[in-house]
Formats: structure tokens, sequence, C-alpha cells
């Protein structure tokens, strides 16, 4: 296992405050332009329309994806090329319920080989998928507002809340 994929013992956190979808695409690009994102594991957490798929067309975009960028519901995952050849996987396991699509699809693999991962519904995957190096919690308010909880996992992930400071 790779020292980036070690837990590290203390965990470090920052909250945001999303008031707009500008709000949202800030963060996505300060993520884009840490060289630490390459190989990282985000996984993304929230409710049901919390912005989740949001943020994600916001960071491949960033990244330099053109095009539609679709989520990955009925796929579970969707693979992106960025221009520099960074290789991005999507996925979306809120209807994944099934142990053996995780090996028959070639997930361990993917998660295992180089490349940017980002997960919406990590805990339906649980056991299976590694440690996050960056979790994002976006939980909507009764406005329009988001609180957005990030929590560092790694050295990795530690690197990634120190690019968005």
């Amino acid at each position: 296992m790779a020292a980036d994929h070690l837990p590290i013992v203390e965990t470090h956190s920052a909250t945001q405050a999303w008031r707009t979808e500008a709000d949202t695409e800030a963060l996505a690009l300060a993520l884009a332009r840490s060289p630490a994102l390459r190989d990282a594991f985000v996984s993304l957490q929230g409710d049901l329309g919390a912005g989740k798929t949001t943020f994600v067309r916001h960071l491949l975009r960033a990244l330099g994806i053109a095009g539609r960028i679709k989520s990955p519901t009925y796929a579970v995952v969707e693979p992106h090329e960025a221009p520099d050849g960074l290789a991005i996987f999507h996925f979306d396991f809120y209807r994944f319920s099934d142990p053996r699509e995780w090996e028959d699809a070639g997930f361990r693999d993917i998660f295992a080989g180089p490349g940017l991962k980002l997960a919406e519904w990590p805990e339906n995957a649980a056991g299976r998928i590694p440690l996050a190096d960056l979790a994002i919690k976006i939980e909507a308010m009764t406005d329009d507002t988001r609180t957005v909880t990030l929590r560092a996992h790694t050295e990795r992930g530690t690197r990634l809340l120190a690019a968005i400071a």
C-alpha cells in the first residue's frame, strides 16, 4: 500500500458554506489546481439533490473535460480522460447492491490503479472501497445554502485540504 493511502493519526477537516453555485465551482477549481488530486480518491456524501453531481461536474470541467458530463447513476461508473492524460473515474453507488458486481466490473482494479476516483454514495460500497483521501459531505440547509464538511483521511487528503485553504 502506498504511503499516500495510509490513514493519518489526526484527522484534518474544514467546513464551508456554499450560498451559490459559484461557491461550488470555487472549491472545484481550487482542488483541480492541486497536484495531489491526480491519484486521489474523493468520496461525496449527501442526500439526493444536495449537490454531489453538480460539484463533480464543476471539478471535471476544471480538469478540462468537455462535452456532456452525465451522472453514472445507472452505469455505476463513468470514465473520463483529461486533456493531460489523467484518468478520471466517476462512481455513483446509489443503486449498487450486488457485491459480485464489484469484482465483475473490475472496480477493485480501478481503485488500485492510477487516476482520480470520485465516488458518490460511498456508504453503499462500504467494505469494498478504500478509505477516501478526502471525504466531502454536503448538507442542504433550509434555504439554498449548503454546509460542506471536508475531512482528510490520508496525507494526500491533508494536501488537498491545504490547497483549498
